[in-house]
């Protein structure tokens, strides 16, 4: 990593993996996209230098040595709302939705492309954090959204979202009594250049519910449509 490379770069990525050589090639293509690259294999070192830097993405390993993927995920989602992709060299379900759980945002599976993850970055990356053309306050009953100031309130008491859930949740209150699709909710968050498992709309739309304190059974706020997806009660 060049210094003059490091210095002209204005958004940091932080490459968590003890994998040297996948470290390395990572490395070159994130610099090739114009970005600072900061690395480390070491779980609480990660979550010191994300308090430290705080970079714009997080790259994590899921099998870390010592202090694992799952647990510098949650430490990091205490203090700090950065993009975190997920890699994992195991193929079940649950240890993908496991990282997601403690509020990754993304997952890539091993062995991947380096093209595949720049892809997923650019993705993140593209995704503006406010939308000009929104109504600034978007609302449902008792849940109120500051889109500018990407605060959520609930009977007046904040509810803490990562970007991701915040952007899920701005997605559908956007477009109140809508159904949308998991593929309208890709391309309205992820970008329509995104590929990958659309379950992973689900993940969040889980986390949302839970924080918001809905009844699965009888959700207020967030609504299964049967063979569509997902739509948000009818704003006031």
């Amino acid at each position: 990593m060049r210094a003059a490379e490091r210095e002209s770069a204005t958004i940091n990525v932080l490459v968590v993996d003890d994998e040297e050589p996948l470290v390395r090639l990572v490395g070159q293509y994130l610099l090739r996209e114009g970005l600072s690259v900061d690395s480390t294999g070491d779980g609480a070192r990660a979550v010191a230098m994300v308090r430290e830097q705080d970079p714009t993405v997080v790259i994590l390993d899921l099998g870390l040595p010592g202090m694992d993927g799952v647990e510098v995920c949650r430490q990091i989602r205490t203090f700090s709302d950065c993009y975190i992709i997920m890699l994992t060299a195991r193929v079940e379900e649950v240890d993908r939705l496991i990282g997601l759980s403690v509020g990754a945002d993304d997952y890539v599976s091993k062995p991947f492309s380096p093209r595949e993850l720049m892809l997923r970055v650019r993705a993140m990356l593209r995704r503006p954090r406010t939308n000009s053309g929104d109504t600034q306050l978007l609302e449902s009953g008792d849940l109120r959204v500051d889109v500018a100031g990407r605060e959520v309130h609930l009977r007046g008491d904040p509810v803490d979202l990562t970007r991701t859930e915040f952007d899920v949740l701005t997605a559908l209150l956007s477009e109140p009594g809508v159904a949308l699709s998991r593929r309208d909710l890709i391309n309205k968050v992820w970008g329509d250049q995104w590929f990958g498992d659309p379950h992973l709309v689900d993940v969040h739309v889980g986390h949302l519910r839970r924080k918001l304190g809905e009844d699965p059974a009888s959700p207020e706020f967030i609504h299964t449509v049967r063979g569509v997806g997902y739509k948000m009660g009818a704003a006031r």
